[in-house]
């Protein structure tokens, strides 16, 4: 009986903790399949493939990756990037083939997962995730022009050559598709203000279909979609060993993208939420599990999408249950409501593209690196260029390599070194006070290499509520450094740790003022010696017999 009494308020109080978690993932997931809704539509006809293709993706992509996958909040589906990889594929191989290079793809990603590489994305200099998102944004928004001039045009495999053709015949525009576009794209901007709690690309689905239906107007519609469920089916020619050859690089691009943007939402997931964070390696095998089971329910490659996943962490998802209720809710609209879908206009899923597009566009990463330093700045324009010229993967390739010659070039090594407790603090300070602060000597300038060991520090040292870098022997700081140290800022205040900076160089400081970080951080937070910030957390200590030079030497 007193067991029974102890166990019962544990058994009461997680009762109530999972219905708190559930109704999170309820509301979350709902809300994120109404947001995905209109992307994976859009994000099939940009990838060149019927609008059903981007449903049955969002779909069972998006239950098997939250079951099998590393994330618990991540929300996989069909997604600008992967799309911009795709069309290409599409207009070269077809839709038969994109399923093989998909399962081909789906295999890579589980090999990466199981071999452990997932930790590699986390050495992908800023500049060069920048460079290839700008670079994706713009081939998007220009990929869209023939939709939102309603111009029934072939797809050529590169978008340059769309845009040519585009306009070429601008004689043939369709002045009502410019005005549905138009009319998505107004609602996209404006409606957030009036109601964002219903997202704006829903509402203005809705209304651009609502105004070309009642005004019968002759514009391109995305066809009929069946009004059920995606069933499998074989995937011809997987046998033939010459097509597997030439769909290896193809495959290995959707691989690498997959894994890139996947690794890069979990990421942001985790800055999101103080839970639990992502498991790289099984979110590459859960990522590459849902890009193997996706063809064969006439899917497509897909990968963690970003705004989807933040949608769900903001609207209250907390466990991998939200992922599935968002696949579950987007089969029961496709049962419900698919005979309307015939009528949605393709201008209409261009305005949202186009508006999609333009928010991809790395703004404050092209304004940190404008005021930080030019030679990252070079990378992310080098990496944007071939992004657009050529293709992604060149790109990816190509900005790698400048930034690993930017790196040597630089000849400096990054070492961060706790200084032992008996060294900052004399005999007699209490122990509970050396357990609350955390000095480290950082030594070499803060590279995106070390962008690691910044984040990891709360997961090592969960006790400290003050973190003091001495950063006296860091000469400078480059751009994916100073992200990395806001990021650790952002940890660090969410968890009621004070971060304080001492011995800053005059380069760094410089640099630290003008993009903005040394204002978030606080003047006040920054010291000349580390015993001078010790003082500041405690002003009653007795003096401090251990100087800062010797400090130093440790």
């Amino acid at each position: 009986m007193a067991i029974s009494e102890e166990l019962s308020p544990q058994l009461s109080l997680s009762k109530v903790s999972y219905w708190h978690s559930f109704k999170g993932d309820l509301t979350g997931g709902l809300t994120a399949a109404i947001v995905a809704l209109p992307l994976a539509l859009a994000f099939a006809v940009a990838s060149g493939v019927d609008p059903k293709a981007g449903l049955y993706t969002a779909i069972v992509a998006g239950i098997v990756a939250s079951i099998c996958g590393g994330s618990p909040v991540q929300i996989t589906g069909p997604t600008g990037a992967m799309a911009v990889v795709l069309i290409g594929i599409v207009s070269q191989y077809g839709i038969e083939k994109v399923w093989i290079a998909g399962v081909m793809a789906g295999i890579i990603q589980i090999a990466l997962g199981i071999a452990k590489l997932g930790q590699l994305v986390k050495f992908i200099p800023y500049p060069v995730t920048a460079g290839f998102t700008n670079g994706i944004a713009i081939i998007i928004f220009f990929g869209q022009l023939n939709n939102f001039f309603g111009l029934q045009l072939p797809r050529q495999e590169h978008f340059l050559g769309n845009l040519i053709q585009t306009i070429s015949h601008l004689d043939l525009i369709n002045l009502y598709s410019i005005l549905i576009a138009s009319i998505v794209i107004v609602t996209k901007l404006i409606w957030p203000y009036i109601y964002p709690s219903i997202p704006a690309s829903l509402v203005g689905l809705v209304l651009a279909t609502v105004v070309t239906v009642s005004f019968h107007f002759d514009i391109p519609t995305i066809g009929t979609i069946p009004q059920s469920l995606p069933l499998p089916h074989g995937i011809p020619h997987w046998n033939d060993l010459q097509l597997l050859r030439e769909l290896f690089r193809p495959a290995l691009a959707l691989a690498a993208l997959g894994s890139i943007e996947s690794l890069l939402s979990a990421v942001v997931a985790d800055g999101m939420t103080v839970s639990e964070k992502h498991n790289s390696n099984r979110e590459l095998i859960g990522q590459g599990i849902a890009n193997i089971i996706v063809p064969f329910f006439g899917g497509i490659p897909a990968t963690g999408a970003i705004a989807r996943t933040a949608v769900n962490v903001r609207s209250g998802g907390k466990t991998r249950v939200s992922g599935v209720i968002h696949g579950i809710a987007l089969a029961l609209i496709i049962l419900i409501f698919a005979p309307y879908a015939a009528q949605i206009p393709l201008a209409a899923l261009a305005g949202i593209l186009m508006v999609t597009s333009i928010r991809m566009i790395e703004w404050e990463a092209i304004s940190l690196l404008l005021r930080a330093t030019y030679s990252d700045l070079a990378v992310m324009l080098l990496t944007w260029s071939v992004t657009i010229i050529f293709d992604l993967v060149l790109a990816v390739e190509i900005g790698l390599i400048a930034a690993g010659a930017l790196f040597i070039k630089r000849m400096s090594d990054l070492s961060m070194v706790k200084i032992p407790e008996t060294e900052v603090f004399p005999e007699g300070i209490p122990l509970e006070l050396t357990q609350e602060i955390a000095v480290y000597r950082v030594d070499g300038p803060v590279f995106f290499g070390a962008a690691e060991r910044f984040v990891t520090f709360l997961r090592d040292e969960p006790e400290v509520k003050y973190l003091i870098l001495r950063l006296r022997f860091v000469p400078n700081i480059d751009t994916t450094g100073l992200v990395a140290l806001e990021d650790i800022y952002q940890d660090l205040k969410r968890h009621d740790c004070r971060l304080m900076l001492t011995g800053l160089q005059p380069e760094v400081k410089d640099i630290l003022n003008r993009t903005g970080l040394l204002d978030k951080i606080g003047n006040g937070n920054c010291f000349d010696t580390t015993t001078q910030a010790i003082y500041a957390i405690h002003p009653h200590l007795p003096i401090l017999e251990t100087e800062d030079k010797e400090l130093s030497q440790v």
